[in-house]
């Protein structure tokens, strides 16, 4: 629950414009045919809920582990392992054979590669006497970079029809999710999501520093193990749901901060969240009815996220 004024009224004002932005979204040019049109978009309203969430609570609980603004959990190389598990199965087993069984045993099992892998580097690399939380990070530059050049080798020798089917799958898209995936995909973000509201008043604290944190009674190494690990499940979650979307929690974070002026973990989660529905809604309401699917969200996400990351980076710089 929010408790100061001004945050709350923030919020209450949040919740208004997402939620009025997605009744627009839901009933504009329906041409007569508003039920179909609910449910074609309606399930497409719940990604981006749930997008919105698992971008928004990872990727600042990630800046708060490493004390960094300008990092995104994408930096661990995930977006790139997924990529390369897509590139994979598109490659060895064919692009009609994927497209036709999109079951839920390949969308966990996804979720599962991707977890599993990201936890064992975190386990493998932050050691419980050093403070070497950046030694993952570029263990993670590095794996990205090594799972993106075998995607790239796949891509240049496979079918050029199996690789125009595979460049629908990398590009995040909120136009064919399945029903079933996002009752998985609730499960998740909703357990993840939880440990973080729980933990939350001891990542206020980590906001004062590791120092500080550890003289105050907690347990950073402990901290730090079990937030990486569910920063991965949302991270992967997400990823696995409509694709990659590097850029989506970095710009709600940047904004939330601008916007909320506060480091109240909490209050961060909540607004953050309805600051990424309206950004998600917003930006496929600009798709489909401003350029016509002419384009796609990702790349709006994409553009968008460049320029306010140069843009933070130049401020940085004349402060």
């Amino acid at each position: 629950m929010i408790k100061d004024k001004k945050i709350w009224i923030k919020a209450s004002s949040l919740f208004f414009v997402a939620v009025l932005m997605v009744i627009v979204y839901l009933t504009y040019n329906t041409y007569g045919n508003l039920d179909f049109a609910l449910s074609l978009r309606g399930k497409k309203v719940i990604g981006f809920v749930l997008v919105a969430i698992a971008s928004s609570v990872s990727t600042i609980s990630f800046q708060t582990l490493t004390n960094n603004r300008l990092l995104s959990p994408g930096i661990l190389g995930l977006d790139n392992l997924y990529v390369l598990i897509q590139t994979s199965l598109f490659f060895f087993i064919g692009g009609v054979k994927m497209l036709s069984q999109e079951s839920i045993y390949l969308f966990l099992g996804t979720i599962l590669i991707m977890t599993i892998l990201s936890t064992l580097i975190i386990v493998m690399f932050v050691r419980k006497e050093k403070n070497d939380l950046y030694e993952v990070l570029m263990i993670g530059i590095v794996s990205g970079t090594f799972f993106s050049s075998i995607s790239t080798f796949l891509q240049v020798i496979m079918n050029p029809n199996e690789y125009d089917m595979l460049q629908g799958k990398l590009f995040a898209s909120f136009n064919n999710v399945n029903t079933n995936h996002m009752i998985a995909a609730i499960i998740i973000i909703l357990v993840a999501c939880i440990y973080f509201l729980f933990i939350s008043s001891q990542l206020d604290v980590l906001t004062l520093g590791r120092d500080a944190a550890v003289n105050l009674g907690i347990n950073v190494h402990r901290i730090q193990i079990l937030s990486l690990v569910f920063i991965s499940m949302l991270t992967a979650t997400s990823t696995a749901l409509v694709g990659p979307t590097v850029f989506l929690g970095f710009i709600i974070s940047i904004i939330s901060y601008i916007f909320f002026g506060s480091f109240n973990h909490r209050n961060l989660f909540i607004c953050s969240s309805l600051l990424g529905v309206i950004l998600l809604v917003g930006g496929q309401f600009l798709v489909e009815q401003v350029f016509g699917f002419s384009t796609t969200i990702s790349v709006i996400i994409q553009f968008l996220g460049g320029v306010i990351f140069i843009g933070k980076i130049l401020r940085e710089r004349k402060v």
